[in-house]
């Protein structure tokens, strides 16, 4: 997958002026025209660039889910070393995160509201964050002893998610917070479990 640093400058451009058209207004309500007018290139550009809306929708996905990625792993690395402050720090850079880049929600799930055809080369970017912080939820209950880990992570992964739709449709103040508390309750009943 191509990374921004490999992108040409009008690329990269293309990829800013999509992200912030993408997720303000949805990808299939905006189209390559005005793309190309925001990024101030010309439709062939934007093609030759990304070939087409589909690897552009992708691009936008994949850019997103690195810049995540590398948030949250400031946050794990400044949290504690412990299962809880690593949970922990999971729910904070996702407050951290919705504040300063998702006022509309998680990018994924809106993107998924559009493109839910597993055929969509978008499809695999949009579940394969999921299944990601799914795989990071398991390792913290797993760091944590608890008996079932996977069970566990399943239930803080729709605390998560729910803190993420709750946060977006600003249906609850603190969301994450409140998740995040209920998230680490969940983790030391299991964990207590174990002696």
């Amino acid at each position: 997958m191509t990374t921004a640093a490999e992108l040409t400058p009008k690329a990269r451009a293309v990829l800013a002026a999509a992200s912030e058209l993408f997720y303000e207004h949805g990808i299939h309500a905006v189209g390559v025209d005005a793309v190309a007018a925001r990024a101030g290139v010309t439709k062939k550009t934007l093609y030759d660039r990304f070939g087409s809306k589909e690897r552009l929708v992708v691009a936008y996905l994949a850019a997103r889910d690195r810049e995540w990625r590398a948030h949250l792993d400031t946050h794990l690395r400044a949290g504690g070393q412990s299962p809880r402050e690593q949970l922990l720090a999971v729910f904070e850079a996702a407050d951290s995160w919705a504040r300063a880049h998702s006022s509309k929600g998680c990018s994924m799930i809106n993107a998924h509201a559009e493109i839910s055809d597993p055929a969509h080369p978008a499809y695999d970017v949009i579940v394969g964050q999921k299944r990601w912080m799914l795989t990071l939820f398991t390792g913290v209950a797993t760091a944590a002893g608890v008996p079932a880990p996977e069970r566990v992570a399943k239930q803080i992964m729709l605390l998560h998610e729910g803190a993420l739709v709750t946060a977006g449709m600003g249906v609850l103040d603190g969301a994450f917070d409140r998740a995040g508390e209920l998230a680490v309750t969940l983790l030391d009943q299991w964990s207590g479990s174990v002696n």
